[in-house]
């Protein structure tokens, strides 16, 4: 299966030192799982999580691939093509 061109893109990914959701520490919320920017390399909440940070990240500054913070996890998800991948 051939990836899109956003996540052939990616490099080298970006990882987060940063093991909290920078938005709902600002604004005292909760998240469940963490998500980092390629683009810019921000931390922020999952969908499942109740403000959904990582997404209105996307929709603000159009960065189209996160990869997940999460130990354990080595995977980049392209909002702009809905594609997936594996590393």
């Amino acid at each position: 299966m051939a990836l899109c061109s956003h996540l052939e893109a990616i490099t080298e990914v970006k990882v987060s030192a940063n093991h909290v959701c920078e938005e709902c520490v600002k604004h005292h919320g909760k998240w469940l799982h963490l998500r980092t920017c390629q683009t810019c390399g921000v931390t922020l909440c999952c969908d499942d999580s109740p403000a959904k940070h990582m997404t209105q990240h996307y929709h603000q500054t159009d960065h189209p691939v996160i990869s997940s913070a999460e130990p354990g996890e080595q995977w980049l998800w392209c909002y702009k093509d809905g594609a997936f991948a594996e590393y």
